[in-house]
């Protein structure tokens, strides 16, 4: 009956181990970041953003041409407009005494002095006034505002462009820290499956060897109970490697489950600390987008400086139509000239606007030299925690010989009643302990070498530092 037990327990756990990428599909970290470039809303927002930015330095650009309007009016008047003899007479310094004669002349031919008004007037503008004309205006000197303008709307467009490039880094470093902890998971849980079998096994022999007399009936039950141990570790393993499965999945966009087909590694030896630090301070998209924002106060200080100066400009216009009263046909059909507007008192404050775009150069200065120190010491921090790891990963390879050496003469020795069940459950353990260790430290090396490939700027020569792995770990 204990050896039915012991076997079932073999069968269980056989039943409970399912290949941990079963019925998932299989990425490179290349794939899975190309997918993530493809798929991801955040940067298709950024993208959209630069793509914006790019028409509104096209739209900038059309303000050093002329402006040409076509436009049409209709007016109503109270009445029409006339003028006629007596309007014109006492308009003049000796109209008193040409009105009188004109009453005189009037009167000697017989003619009432109302009559010779009315028929010697004229209308100069009806009461329906029509008018369509082409206009047109032509900015020659600004001050310098237009350039300004256009300096600024590049300088927008840099910005978006390496905010863009910010959101990758960002994004970058968000996919080595999922998809390389799905390989984690996997091999840990791949050592909670071997520390399973291995108690299993132990179980096995210690209910025979309890069956034959060899150990006592403690000995099976520390073996069983370890095993029970075993069995929950191995099933939370599973549960780990779910979640983070379905966090990788979720961050590529993916339709189907992603099992990774890269695998943790380590490199027998890093770039120099200073090279990541130059290239850093060189690529950082972060200090790109503080040089925009400079770029953007200095265009600020000439517009608000063009307020100063007098603005030159050409104007024309060509009329259609005006009507057909006295003042449309004597109008002229088209104008032209030139225009000077001279700015003498504003009520902007643009002496003001120039300070505070002055200091808002200094306040960019200022931040730029903080981050610059600040990505310094992130770049010699990360790049330490590098080399902490994988100092950590090749220091256990020779406990990793141990914890082997010592698991399989443990066996042994239960095997031939040298040593206790406890002391086999310990050899495994420690296996399995320093295992994972090894691992976690990979994965901390993984995680911070793409760090510090991604804010110097050198995202894409990851997949160098994969080929030339030194320790030889599969996926």
């Amino acid at each position: 009956m204990k050896r039915f037990i012991s076997t079932s327990c073999l069968l269980l756990g056989a039943l409970f181990v399912v290949p941990a990428g079963a019925g998932a599909e299989e990425l490179t970290f290349a794939e899975s970041w190309q997918m993530l470039l493809q798929n991801n809303e955040g940067l298709a927002a950024e993208r959209a953003g630069v793509e914006r930015s790019e028409y509104l330095v096209q739209a900038n650009k059309g303000r050093r041409l002329p402006t040409l309007d076509l436009t049409g009016s209709y007016m109503r008047l109270d009445d029409p407009i006339t003028v006629g003899p007596t309007d014109l007479l006492s308009s003049m310094p000796a109209g008193a005494e040409l009105e009188q004669l004109f009453t005189n002349i009037g009167n000697l031919l017989g003619i009432p002095a109302g009559s010779v008004d009315q028929a010697l007037t004229s209308t100069l503008r009806d009461d329906d006034v029509w008018n369509a004309s082409l206009r047109a205006l032509w900015p020659l000197f600004t001050g310098g505002k237009i350039s300004a303008a256009n300096d600024i709307a590049e300088a927008q467009q840099m910005e978006a462009e390496f905010h863009l490039k910010m959101e990758e880094q960002v994004k970058f470093e968000e996919l080595a820290k999922y998809y390389f902890g799905v390989v984690l998971a996997d091999r840990v849980l791949e050592t909670r499956v071997e520390v399973q079998d291995g108690l299993a096994e132990h179980l096995d022999h210690a209910v025979k060897m309890e069956e034959q007399g060899q150990v006592a009936r403690v000995e099976r039950l520390q073996a069983a109970a370890s095993h029970d141990q075993a069995l929950v570790e191995r099933r939370k393993a599973e549960r780990d490697y779910e979640i983070a499965s379905l966090a990788l999945t979720r961050i590529v966009r993916s339709e189907s489950p992603v099992h990774p087909a890269s695998g943790l590694f380590t490199n027998s030896k890093l770039p120099s600390e200073q090279s990541f630090v130059d290239s850093t301070l060189a690529q950082y998209p972060g200090l790109g987008m503080l040089d925009a924002k400079r770029r953007q106060a200095n265009g600020l200080i000439k517009v608000n400086q063009a307020d100063y100066y007098p603005g030159v400009f050409v104007f024309g216009n060509y009329t259609f139509y005006q009507g057909d009263d006295l003042v449309g046909k004597t109008a002229p059909d088209w104008m032209v000239g030139v225009g000077v507007k001279v700015p003498l008192i504003s009520p902007s404050g643009r002496r003001d606007r120039v300070g505070a775009a002055r200091s808002a150069v200094l306040q960019v200065d200022h931040l730029r030299g903080q981050a610059e120190h600040d990505l310094q010491l992130l770049v010699e921090k990360t790049y330490r925690e590098a080399l902490q790891a994988l100092e950590e990963y090749e220091g256990l390879a020779t406990s990793l010989e141990l914890a082997e050496e010592n698991a399989r003469l443990r066996n042994i020795a239960f095997s031939q009643g040298l040593s206790t069940s406890l002391d086999v459950i310990d050899g495994q353990l420690f296996l399995a302990s320093i295992k994972t260790q090894r691992w976690v430290a990979a994965y901390r090396y993984v995680l911070s070498l793409a760090r510090l490939l991604a804010i110097s700027g050198g995202s894409g020569d990851f997949a160098s530092f994969q080929n030339s792995n030194s320790s030889g770990m599969g996926s």
